[in-house]
């Protein structure tokens, strides 16, 4: 292991001295992509460091215990080594999750989309309540929500609603909730107190930025028209809404949410770069879909990860058979300990195919 470590170094050490040099200073996009080489390797430098220290400990420890006459430094340096052996051990239990290679798509911010799936009013319903936990969760982590398209349910709600975020790690902690969330409760229209099974689908995609997807302003159709609200009716009556259709692949984005149609042009810019970009990190996605059941949802959208059970109060995540009661504090937004344990479950997968 320490040898790994001491390539890692070595290597960080000539990625730091190569950020320095005129070649890559010029070169904006190589130079983007060896600075977050350099910052993603810094945790494993800064375990590196600490794990040859114990080793150097648990050396001198072991010199004073075989040669040191005198029986208090004698006890003293046994009691440090075995202090340290301990340590060493645990270090190297968290070396071998640092080492185990990243998502390359995990830092990058996320668009998410939520859009009604079967249900009719309760699912749209249901998407409003999701768009709700997420912007809550969101705001916990401090990270930036900016609306980009709406369609709001006629009950309430939202038929599709799609918003980016933005933030440190966005993607790699929101990737885990890309499928299908169920909801099974007693709508507000049900005279009878049955409870219906209503679904809506999360897509999370990792955004995309100019150096990912290289588009050609000829293959863009630009429309614009004006901003409308539920029913139909118009929120302002200037040309402000766009409407981007990418002829090659014929992928279509709509923007309304600014009033300027500068500002809503380039925030579909984002989300049409990021959808083109998607088809081909859809290939990665079903690869990794196939190992991992964490990443089942990424891989196949229309997978069933989730289950909010309301007369019990109950969530279930069906990847990792996890089941929590305390429904009413996850849709009020606090759902990290959902995603830490997905993020528990994907590592030990992980780790089991680093070892094979």
């Amino acid at each position: 292991m320490l040898e790994k470590l001491e390539a890692i170094y070595s290597h960080w050490i000539e990625v730091g001295e190569l950020l320095t040099t005129p070649d890559i200073m010029s070169d904006m996009k190589r130079y983007i992509k060896l600075n977050k080489e350099y910052k993603d390797l810094e945790p494993i430098i800064a375990a590196y460091k600490e794990y040859k220290a114990i080793i150097n400990e648990i050396a001198s420890a072991r010199e004073i215990m075989s040669t040191e006459k005198d029986e208090e430094l004698r006890d003293f340096a046994k009691a440090e080594f075995e202090s340290n052996t301990l340590r060493k051990g645990e270090m190297e239990e968290k070396i071998k999750f640092l080492l185990i290679p990243p998502d390359p798509e995990d830092s990058k911010n996320a668009i998410v989309e939520i859009r009604a799936g079967t249900g009719g009013d309760e699912a749209s319903i249901f998407a409003g309540d999701l768009y709700r936990m997420y912007t809550r969760f969101c705001e916990s982590k401090r990270w930036k929500v900016e609306l980009v398209d709406m369609q709001e349910g006629t009950a309430g709600g939202f038929k599709e609603v799609i918003f980016n975020v933005k933030g440190e790690k966005v993607y790699g902690e929101l990737k885990y909730e890309s499928g299908v969330h169920r909801v099974q409760r007693v709508p507000l229209t049900e005279t009878q107190g049955r409870v219906h099974t209503s679904a809506a689908t999360v897509a999370v995609l990792p955004e995309a930025d100019e150096f990912d997807v290289d588009i050609k302003p000829s293959d863009i159709r630009k429309d614009t028209y004006c901003s409308s609200g539920p029913g139909g009716q118009s929120v302002n009556t200037t040309y402000s809404a766009v409407r981007l259709t990418h002829i090659p692949t014929g992928i279509v984005v709509t923007c309304q949410d600014q009033k300027s149609q500068l500002k809503n042009y380039d925030k579909a810019l984002v989300v049409l770069r990021t959808r083109i970009y998607e088809m081909e990190h859809q290939k990665y996605l079903d690869e990794i879909a196939s190992k991992r059941k964490t990443m089942v949802s990424t891989g196949d959208r229309s997978a069933k990860i989730r289950t909010y059970n309301y007369p019990q109060s109950r969530v279930t995540d069906h990847r990792i058979g996890l089941t929590l009661y305390n429904l009413p504090n996850i849709v009020d937004g606090d759902i990290q300990l959902l995603i830490d344990q997905l993020q528990i479950a994907e590592n030990a997968e992980r780790l089991k195919e680093s070892a094979v």
